[in-house]
């Protein structure tokens, strides 16, 4: 998690550069993160089935060799065109196939405090969301944007393979076998789910592309838009750690439904915000609720069907989260471009939010999943 996520959210840190390299749109540039973070989540989907099939171990060693493949390449990339071939579809493949594999191998070996240890688990992410900028922004001062991709190519595949080759999953008893993807697919929770990750993720995705660059609009150094985004990976990691506990105790699925609630707020609160304390403040709740989001998904997934085929399920359901992805911080900065502000983009982000949080409290009382109101 933590090797994966910090290469994807070190583009944070090249965004700049980028731009100055290449002189391309703010717009432009986006869509190469949203087009990466569509593919590690349609990704997901192929990657759980194998891991369901073939154990977490074996998919997330190839993954791990895509991330540090796309790197590699990315330093070598002589446009934005092809970026979108390197680090684009290498990071998309990489974080895909390391992500559903390894969260979803998680899950079977817990039940009471299953959040609490998915939330642990998952917060590889955001001490990557946290890492990934910062050591970037420091490699690109010693080594230049293509020397920092090698340097970040190397530490992905020494370190990230020693995790992957650990992976190791449960061995379920028949008895333990519930749902397939197939059963999954064939009821409503799966879809409410589906739309409510969908809409949330829009806006989720913006501030992880768009903050730095908001930041310097206003005034504000580099560093600082950076740093800004590493604190949405503080709140990430605060978030995993702290709402588990809480959601196995008061119902994990209603503490979805919050987080996503969370996320319209914090997104209106960046809409107001002017001040560099104000936007740290968003940036780390923010990111709690992100976190908090994330840890819960899976668990919710395995209440919901089981152990069987729970890699798979939740492949199938980040494809949403990719939709979402894929849309938001591209628009984003579309609108900034024909605007010149981010207005239309953090509003319309906080209500998908919104509308997302109504959606799970919706499925919460549907007589389908009672089971996760009792955690």
């Amino acid at each position: 998690m933590f090797v994966g996520f910090s290469a994807a959210y070190s583009f944070a840190a090249f965004f700049t550069a980028y731009q100055a390299e290449f002189g391309a749109s703010r717009g432009h540039i986006a869509l190469v993160f949203s087009v990466a973070a569509f593919l590690w989540f349609l990704a997901g989907a192929p990657g759980g089935v194998l891991a369901d099939r073939f154990g977490a171990r074996r998919v997330a060693l190839a993954g791990v060799a895509c991330l540090a493949a796309a790197l590699a390449l990315a330093a070598v990339s002589r446009s934005v065109g092809v970026l979108y071939v390197t680090y684009s579809v290498g990071i998309g493949l990489g974080v895909g196939l390391v992500y559903v594999p390894s969260v979803g191998a998680v899950q079977p070996w817990f039940g009471a405090n299953r959040a609490f240890a998915s939330g642990i688990a998952v917060a590889g992410i955001g001490a990557g969301n946290i890492a990934g900028p910062l050591l970037a922004a420091w490699w690109i001062g010693l080594y230049g944007w293509r020397g920092a991709y090698v340097a970040l190519a190397i530490f992905v595949l020494v370190l990230g393979g020693i995790a992957a080759s650990l992976l190791r999953n449960r061995s379920i008893p028949k008895a333990e076998n519930t749902a397939s993807v197939r059963d999954a697919l064939r009821t409503a929770p799966f879809w409410l789910l589906y739309v409510a990750l969908t809409l949330s993720c829009i806006g989720l995705f913006v501030p992880m592309v768009h903050l730095g660059a908001y930041a310097q609009d206003l005034g504000y150094s580099e560093a600082q838009g950076v740093t800004l985004v590493s604190l949405i990976g503080l709140g990430s990691l605060l978030g995993r750690f702290t709402i588990g506990p809480f959601a196995d105790r008061v119902g994990r699925g209603y503490s979805l439904a919050a987080m996503f609630a969370g996320l319209g707020v914090m997104l209106l609160v960046w809409w107001a915000a002017s001040t560099w304390w104000l936007l740290a403040g968003f940036a780390i709740v923010f990111g709690a609720c992100y976190g908090a989001y994330v840890a819960l998904l899976p668990t919710i997934v395995m209440d919901l069907y089981g152990p069987r085929a729970v890699s798979g399920i939740t492949g199938f359901l980040y494809t949403g989260a990719g939709l979402g992805t894929l849309l938001g911080p591209w628009l984003a900065g579309v609108a900034y471009d024909a605007l010149g502000a981010y207005d239309l983009p953090i509003l319309g982000g906080s209500l998908c939010a919104f509308l997302a949080a109504a959606i799970v409290v919706m499925m919460m009382r549907s007589e389908k999943t009672e089971i996760l109101h009792r955690g």
